[in-house]
């Protein structure tokens, strides 16, 4: 059985990510150039990352643009209880 799955969320994404890499919080918020509590409100789910910061932070994890975009736009997708799907 394959433990692979997609992140339902850029925030769990990010999370995910930054507990692979065995950084702290503070670390991690510090790489991506936010602040501590911005990167635990994102991994949360409580705050929505624009087009530019997703594409900012996939620069600095040396990522496609494209993918952490996409994530952004589907968590403001289902902010608003729409049913769509970004593909």
């Amino acid at each position: 059985m394959s433990t692979k799955r997609k992140a339902n969320s850029l925030g769990e994404f990010l999370r995910v990510h930054r507990l692979g890499e065995e950084m702290s919080q503070v670390e991690f918020a510090k790489f991506l150039g936010v602040s501590k509590q911005r990167l635990c409100d994102i991994e949360h789910d409580r705050f929505a990352v624009s087009i530019k910061l997703a594409k900012e932070f996939a620069k600095k994890l040396d990522l496609p643009a494209e993918w952490l975009v996409k994530l952004a736009l589907q968590d403001q997708i289902n902010k608003e209880k729409l049913s769509l799907k970004v593909s």
